[in-house]
């Protein structure tokens, strides 16, 4: 484990320590599952704008092959 120092907004801190102690959990596991939490959001962003930013990428060659292959099907029928 790593120890870190960090500065928590009062309010952001009164509402941690209000739900720590209802849910019964140690500030610091609630603090990691948190930080966890929030990283895999984070990670699910990026994944999200990277396939978002490669679809545009192949998009217009996409088009394309789609009107080839309807130009086909059009003159064999």
């Amino acid at each position: 484990m790593k120890t870190i120092s960090l500065k928590i907004d009062d309010s952001i801190f009164g509402e941690t320590e209000n739900i720590v102690a209802l849910i019964k959990k140690p500030r610091n596991r609630y603090i990691n599952e948190a930080i966890n939490y929030y990283n895999k959001l984070q990670k699910r962003k990026l994944i999200e704008q990277k396939l978002h930013n490669e679809s545009l990428l192949v998009k217009d060659d996409s088009m394309a092959i789609l009107k080839e292959f309807e130009s086909i099907e059009n003159e064999t029928i």
